[in-house]
């Protein structure tokens, strides 16, 4: 289940760096527009769902687990290419496994580092780029999508982990990501809980007085409730049974199409990297 690969470059793929389009758009700041699209859809996976209730301080410390989660995989895609940072990511992974009941009642072994579980993990770190890109930025062209997946078999052997279930190309990845939300997602109890304040409300934020969250909680909410759910695919609200009208999705184009357009793009192009990218693509970017 833990099968290796080379991480080295291959002739299939493109290569990462300052003119690539994973680095483009992985590292820019407006992602936070998204909600929590990648994280939901990974534990809707039902095997990787299990890992993190297992095994992750996901639902004792959720914050702590996304600040540790991050940065290597950022430094994934931004740092050097033989630095091993790919795989330091795979290798905290070695010991996540046990058993488990699937949702048909079959019970079976899981590991993180099985090449199934392990590759849609990454899988929704590249549709990520895809969704956030062609949604508020600017609608991508075939031959952008193309070459975004295309970098991405790059960013996903630096793991060194088996390629074994990686489609050939974007048109191939469009069918396996069809098939994963058409076929093989459920509502995991990772994934809802992950979701639960968007009907529950936010949970207070350690470090923030209570006094202070019943100030901002009012307006934050609504807010986080719109982007989680307005970043999920249809399939993925329906699973989760979250809350969605016509009304709302009308609001949620007009709010991306405002994002989109060439005047907040031309303003965003011209503030600093400071504020564009984050810290991980800021350094990519300084080094060339």
């Amino acid at each position: 289940m833990t099968e290796l690969a080379d991480p080295r470059p291959q002739a299939d793929a493109l290569p990462l760096g300052r003119d690539s389009l994973v680095w483009k758009y992985f590292g820019d700041n407006r992602m936070y527009l998204i909600g929590p699209r990648p994280a939901v859809l990974q534990n809707m996976l039902a095997e990787l769902g299990q890992g993190v209730l297992d095994h992750s301080v996901f639902f004792s410390d959720t914050a702590a687990r996304v600040k540790r989660s991050i940065p290597p995989i950022m430094m994934t895609v931004y740092g050097e290419p033989d630095s091993g940072e790919g795989t330091r990511v795979r290798d905290f992974h070695r010991d996540i496994k046990g058993d488990m009941t699937l949702p048909d009642g079959t019970g079976v072994r899981y590991h993180a580092l099985d090449p199934n579980t392990y590759f849609w993990a990454h899988a929704t770190f590249v549709e990520q780029v895809l969704y956030f890109a062609d949604t508020f930025v600017t609608r991508l062209t075939e031959r952008e999508k193309e070459q975004i997946y295309a970098e991405s078999k790059t960013w996903y052997r630096r793991y060194g982990v088996s390629d074994r279930p990686m489609p050939a190309d974007y048109a191939a990845f469009q069918r396996y990501w069809e098939h994963m939300m058409d076929d093989v997602l459920v509502a995991h109890p990772t994934a809802k809980y992950g979701v639960g304040y968007v009907t529950k409300g936010f949970p207070r934020p350690k470090g923030v007085s209570p006094l202070a969250w019943r100030l901002i909680a009012p307006l934050f909410d609504p807010v986080a409730a719109f982007l989680t759910t307005g970043g999920l695919p249809p399939r993925a609200r329906e699973l989760l049974d979250l809350p969605w009208s016509r009304r709302q999705e009308r609001a949620y184009r007009v709010f991306a199409a405002a994002w989109r357009s060439r005047p907040v793009n031309w303003v965003w192009d011209r503030l600093p990297m400071t504020v564009r990218y984050n810290t991980f693509a800021q350094a990519g970017y300084a080094r060339g």
